[in-house]
């Protein structure tokens, strides 16, 4: 099993129910491709290091997942990139020590 972090930052002017639904949103689409979410947190609003789009603060969301191979990770990718609510993500490929 592979193991990734994934880390994205949603739009800060959106309802609160709207926020939640775009992380549980991403959250099934990652169950839907037989990743196993590990760790699930959600960081809050966060003031951005520059502006994303004219936004200077973002709610963050980091998942914790293992997949047997980098499907779940490519689907999430696409689907993150599409989505006009995500700013900004970045999955990164845990090394095992």
């Amino acid at each position: 099993m592979k193991k990734y972090e994934i880390m994205f930052i949603v739009k800060p002017d959106l309802e609160e129910a709207n926020i939640t639904a775009v992380a549980n949103s991403m959250k099934d689409l990652l169950n839907e491709k037989d990743a196993k979410i590990i760790e699930e947190k959600a960081m809050g609003q966060r003031e951005l290091a520059y502006e994303i789009q004219k936004y200077k603060t973002g709610y963050y969301f980091l998942f914790v997942i293992e997949a047997k191979d980098n499907e779940a990770t490519k689907e999430f990718d696409r689907v993150a990139l599409i989505n006009e609510n995500i700013l900004r993500h970045l999955i990164i490929k845990v090394e095992e020590r």
